[in-house]
């Protein structure tokens, strides 16, 4: 039960838990790290400084700390298979000819031996950090400067501007159909065509819910099963999302919809 292992942590003094996105601040890291060498006679390389990737890193961290007065840290990193990729083969498919910075995957592995981490297997950075952070009973700030977490109810610190905010539940449900309406090209989404953030304000200003979602993307001659699609993919997991005692996830169903009546064993990924 990753949740409890994770998050329990009752012999330490501070009952906070700092979660943080790995995947984000060591790419970070080891981006800024890198260095171009001109070896003359237009030769050229790419080297990386580990030492100044580590330490870069080890730095992020002690300032996150520093600056909600809490020293617990677990790091979330993404696993090599996603469970999106159930939904949409082609979820985030143009990352893969994008290059890590040299040195990113020897860097993590000196992270998941030097600070508490967790990696689940199918799931995201994100999803571990939207899982715990909405579970009830629990004490979690999530750490990431992923404009994505904000349709997660809970905790938010963003560091890059110093942001901490509490997310309702109706504030992170009307982000997340903000999301399925906008898609995320870098992540390999279109969502409904011609829908961008303040067409999508709009829209969901008047009425935020599913319905209106689907609505939208009717208008464009597309089905609920497409604007499903859409919403799987830009869905943060949250508690409500997780089978823990199974370790299944359970995928997003619309509300009050036919599909909502379907078995459950249809709307898991093991």
């Amino acid at each position: 039960m990753f949740l409890e292992t994770l998050l329990n942590h009752s012999n330490d003094q501070d009952q906070t838990v700092l979660l943080i996105d790995g995947d984000l601040y060591l790419y970070r890291a080891a981006a800024a790290a890198e260095e171009e060498i001109d070896w003359g006679n237009d030769v050229w390389s790419l080297m990386s400084d580990l030492k100044e990737a580590k330490r870069i890193f080890v730095t992020t961290v002690v300032d996150i700390c520093e600056a909600l007065d809490c020293f617990n840290v677990v790091v979330a990193f993404s696993d090599q298979d996603n469970f999106r990729h159930d939904i949409d083969p082609t979820y985030k498919g143009g990352r893969k000819k994008v290059r890590k910075p040299v040195g990113y995957r020897e860097l993590v592995k000196w992270a998941k031996e030097r600070y508490r981490s967790h990696t689940e297997p199918l799931l995201e950075a994100d999803d571990v950090l939207g899982i715990c952070g909405s579970a009830p009973g629990f004490d979690v700030i999530m750490v990431s400067d992923d404009k994505d977490l904000k349709s997660v109810p809970g905790s938010l610190y963003r560091p890059m501007t110093g942001e901490f905010s509490t997310i309702s539940q109706q504030q992170a449900d009307k982000w997340f159909l903000k999301q399925a309406l906008m898609g995320d090209i870098t992540d390999g989404y279109g969502g409904c065509p011609g829908v961008g953030e303040k067409t999508a304000d709009r829209i969901l200003a008047k009425n935020p819910t599913w319905n209106a979602v689907v609505n939208e993307y009717s208008k464009k001659s597309l089905s609920h099963d497409h604007a499903l699609v859409q919403a799987r993919l830009a869905r943060i997991l949250r508690y409500e999302d997780w089978d823990e005692e199974n370790q299944q996830i359970k995928l997003w169903t619309p509300p009050q919809s036919p599909r909502g009546r379907a078995s459950n064993d249809n709307n898991k990924v093991a």
